[in-house]
């Protein structure tokens, strides 16, 4: 993976890509979740690494994109514009995890020409018709909560609240080492005070599938996919044997579903 960055009035965005030398190759984005960064993906890059050219990056207010100002879903779909734009890439499969179904959302409501798949993996539909005052409240009570944690604290219960697996809480550690608690904190506070801007519910005219783990605990995510799914018709699939890091906690289940559906459009 090649790592390179695209530079705004913002700050600076970080991204990684593989290209296969083949024209008619598709490509997939990968974007993480909420204080981790690219490698969140690594089980995804090492299996589709040779079938696909990739792209990973650290969203902005993440990983290497940092520091960065005005943080906004519309504005990290305008950074993955940009990307796409220098790569010269026409096309995308998008796989957000988590927080990152939100900006991968986000770049199919503004480019939806430019995306053939969404995969939404572990993560929730954008609109607020599906969350009641309750949700959006205790949403925004998320970064006064994770002030009362240490710092120890905090690291091990949010690995340990997303893991089921001993590789998925050690990658989860990981990618909050270079963090220090006021960075968690202020991506908590940001990422989810920006969650409800677009109110209203999207309806995407191309394939989407709603992947989920089996022992997703993570606020309401399972109670949201299944809702998602009903009301949209979006295939649902649970990955047996996993909680909300679901890609690395089964990632061999996980890389299949994705292919699986990618090669049966």
């Amino acid at each position: 993976m090649k790592h390179k960055s695209v530079k705004s009035e913002r700050g600076t965005t970080h991204y990684w890509i593989n290209r296969i030398e083949n024209e008619n190759a598709r490509c997939i984005v990968f974007t993480h979740g909420l204080t981790a960064n690219h490698m969140m993906f690594d089980k995804q890059v090492e299996y589709f690494l040779n079938k696909y050219t990739i792209i990973t990056w650290d969203v902005p207010l993440h990983g290497e994109s940092r520091p960065y100002n005005n943080f906004s879903y519309e504005n990290t779909a305008i950074e993955l514009k940009t990307i796409l734009d220098v790569e010269n890439i026409q096309q995308v499969i998008l796989v957000g995890m988590s927080m990152g179904g939100y900006p991968s959302q986000e770049f199919a409501i503004q480019y939806p020409g430019k995306v053939i798949v969404f995969i939404a993996l572990d993560t929730t539909p954008l609109g607020q018709s599906y969350y009641s005052a309750l949700d959006r409240w205790w949403l925004k009570r998320v970064k006064p909560i994770a002030k009362c944690f240490t710092d120890k604290e905090l690291r091990n219960s949010m690995a340990k609240s997303v893991s089921k697996t001993q590789y998925a809480y050690d990658i989860m550690i990981k990618m909050l080492e270079p963090l220090s608690k006021a960075d968690i904190v202020e991506q908590m506070g940001i990422a989810y005070g920006r969650v409800f801007d677009r109110k209203d519910s999207v309806h995407f005219n191309f394939p989407v599938l709603i992947l989920v783990g089996e022992y997703d605990k993570t606020g309401k995510v399972k109670h949201y996919s299944v809702a998602w799914s009903k009301k949209e018709g979006y295939p649902l699939h649970i990955i047996k044997g996993a909680s909300h890091f679901s890609n690395a906690d089964n990632y061999d289940d996980v890389n299949k579903e994705i292919n699986n559906f990618i090669c049966g459009l």
